[in-house]
């Protein structure tokens, strides 16, 4: 029974495999007749989409073929018009050729005629420059002749003028002047200067004192006073009235030898320092005589504050309180002092050592060597030229430049140098040998001008309030009024003019080559 049964399943297992594979290979069979049948239809497709593109194929060839022969027409078109452009191209570079050649031509020919142009003008030039040299050097050999010319006038005005012929000095005078100025001359140069001085007058001399006037300061009041003080213990003040001088003894005795003079800044309160140990102040012009401690000789006084004097002898210092009326401290110094001045508004002592003492304070002085070698008596300073000048026992003036530390030696003096006033660039110089001189310290060449001649000694002088004159006191006790001012003394002599040369009188003096001129009303005169 078992075995029937599992051999029943055997066969249906058999059977039942070989209907799988029967139904497999069905499907295989069928599915491989559709693949088949797939691909004839598609190759259907294929033949007939290769018959369409074959057709296109051929069409395509053909318009290719019509185009080769629209190409070739082109290109032998395009090589017919290249060979045209080429002519073109070589008629353009011969034309390009004689164009270049025309403009290198033409750039030949404009720089000759720059050439020619640059010639003309160089010789235009040149002749323009031998015009304006040539008339440059008329102008120059006009102007030092007439400059010459001024000069002559002014020594012949002198000449005249000492020979009692005033009329016609003051003409030539004022001729001198003219001619000087006009073509930028030095009104300075002493023929020039001492012509005007002379004519106008500008020096009057006013015996006043029996001794030397050691001291001579301007007042600063509104009305122009000086005060001067002599060796023979005279005090004095002066006003101008007209052309007299009017002077009043404020003290006088003759045990006193004044040496030296301080005025304040109102002027009430001035004081005079004597050789014999006293300090004799004016308050108000009431003079009080102050016995000196401490010191011995002095010589020099001048303000250290505007409370304190400070008094100097040969080798001491004492300071006098004003408000205190009483020396309030005093040093023995180890050196002769030989003058005295005022250095950045401080008092300046130098000595005979070759050294300068700058006084700062009661017990503060500041000791250095001077720039210069000699016996300084004499000295000024300026802040705005920053110059320094010494004078010197030998007569010699140094002039130091701060800024640089030059020194220019000035000669011009014959004697010791006993005063100097230094205004900015215009220096003032006295001496021993009885002269002031001027000097323009902003000139590359510096040389004096003598401004006043005297007989005497200068011991000192002053500026007026106006700076158009000096005071100067000498050794012989005269007063001197000197005029610095030209304008003031070209305004004399224009007041003093009453006629014009005579034509004789100007060929003569002047010459017939100038041109004749009314000294009068300034218009120039046919003759």
């Amino acid at each position: 029974m078992n075995k029937r049964v599992i051999a029943e399943g055997i066969i249906g297992l058999v059977l039942l495999g070989a209907t799988a594979a029967g139904i497999v290979g069905w499907y295989s069979e069928h599915k491989r007749v559709s693949e088949m049948e797939s691909q004839i239809a598609g190759l259907q497709k294929d033949q007939k989409r290769s018959v369409v593109l074959r057709s296109i194929s051929n069409q395509m060839e053909d318009i290719a073929f019509q185009q080769k022969e629209i190409s070739d027409e082109q290109r032998e078109e395009a090589l017919q018009q290249q060979r045209m452009a080429d002519d073109m191209r070589q008629r353009a570079e011969v034309e390009r050729q004689n164009a270049l050649e025309a403009q290198h031509k033409a750039v030949v020919s404009e720089q000759q005629a720059q050439e020619a142009r640059h010639v003309a003008e160089n010789e235009r030039l040149m002749a323009e420059h031998q015009r304006v040299q040539a008339e440059c050097s008329k102008r120059v050999a006009d102007t030092l002749s007439y400059i010459a010319l001024g000069r002559s006038l002014g020594s012949v005005a002198m000449a005249e003028e000492m020979s009692g012929n005033s009329e016609l000095a003051t003409l030539l005078a004022y001729a001198s002047y003219l001619y000087t100025t006009r073509y930028k001359g030095d009104v300075y140069y002493p023929a020039v200067f001492q012509s005007l001085l002379l004519t106008s007058q500008g020096m009057r001399n006013y015996p006043k004192h029996r001794g030397a006037v050691m001291c001579v300061y301007d007042l600063p009041a509104k009305e122009e006073r000086i005060i001067t003080a002599d060796s023979y213990g005279t005090v004095m003040t002066h006003h101008k009235q007209g052309d007299r001088l009017v002077s009043k003894t404020l003290f006088g005795d003759s045990k006193y030898d004044f040496r030296s003079a301080y005025v304040n800044k109102d002027g009430t309160f001035f004081a005079v320092v004597s050789r014999n140990g006293s300090l004799v102040c004016f308050e108000k012009g009431t003079p009080r005589v102050i016995p000196l401690t401490g010191i011995e000789n002095p010589m020099f006084v001048t303000s250290f504050d505007d409370n304190t004097l400070l008094v100097a002898s040969n080798n001491g210092l004492a300071f006098y309180n004003i408000n205190e009326k009483k020396i309030v401290a005093s040093h023995n110094l180890n050196f002769r002092i030989t003058c005295w001045s005022r250095y950045n508004n401080l008092p300046i002592l130098f000595d005979d050592k070759g050294r300068q003492h700058l006084v700062k304070g009661i017990n503060e002085i500041s000791t250095s060597a001077n720039p210069v070698s000699g016996r300084v008596t004499a000295f000024a300073s300026s802040k705005n030229s920053k110059q320094q000048v010494y004078g010197m026992s030998d007569g010699t003036v140094y002039l130091f430049n701060e800024k640089t530390s030059k020194i220019t030696k000035l000669v011009g003096h014959l004697s010791r140098i006993s005063q100097i006033k230094l205004n900015s660039y215009k220096l003032l110089t006295s001496s021993y040998d009885g002269t002031v001189k001027f000097w323009n310290t902003a000139s590359e060449k510096i040389e004096p001008t003598t401004m006043v001649t005297t007989n005497s000694w200068i011991m000192d002088f002053c500026y007026d309030k106006k700076k158009e004159s000096i005071w100067i006191g000498d050794q012989e006790g005269v007063v001197t009024e000197a005029l610095l001012s030209v304008p003031v003394m070209v305004d004399v002599l224009k007041k003093k003019l009453k006629r014009n040369l005579t034509t004789e009188e100007w060929n003569y003096y002047i010459g017939k080559n100038v041109p004749y001129e009314s000294f009068i009303n300034g218009k120039e005169v046919k003759r």
